[in-house]
């Protein structure tokens, strides 16, 4: 018997998307003040909240994956985009010049935001987790054989 459970999360789309709404108004908030986090965080909590995000935005767009590998994708996702930051062309400057494009890419590499974002893929992992209203569970299918 495999030492793993044979049912898998079919998420609600919907319901993922207006998580993800949720979680950016709560972070553009925190950025503006309204939502006040305690000073010694820094902007960090901002990331966690960005990784988030990042954790929902991949569920939506495979929402049967297992939470391991929705995780991990995520987190290797989150950690491209801090990564791509050290990249510095005139092409991208502008894209990070325009607010949506500092939102989404950021603007200059910090290791610290590679932990904020173990911490926000692992918040959001913890939340899919507790979450059972926002999808169903299926048993798994087994492979078609022709």
């Amino acid at each position: 018997m495999p030492a793993f459970s044979s049912t898998s999360v079919r998420r609600s789309r919907v319901w993922l998307l207006l998580q993800a709404l949720l979680v950016i108004a709560v972070g553009l908030a925190s950025r503006r003040g309204y939502v006040p986090f305690p000073a010694v965080l820094g902007n960090y909590p901002g990331d966690v909240l960005w990784a988030w995000v990042v954790f929902l935005c991949v569920a939506w767009v495979r929402p049967c994956m297992g939470r391991g590998r929705l995780a991990i994708a995520a987190l290797c996702l989150a950690w491209a985009v801090e990564f791509l930051q050290l990249y510095q062309a005139p092409w991208i400057l502008a894209v990070r010049a325009n607010t949506l494009g500092y939102l989404v890419l950021g603007n200059g590499f910090d290791p610290l935001d590679l932990v904020a974002y173990v911490v926000g893929v692992g918040w959001g992992a913890l939340v899919d987790a507790c979450w059972p209203w926002a999808g169903r569970r299926t048993a798994a299918q087994p492979p078609v054989r022709h």
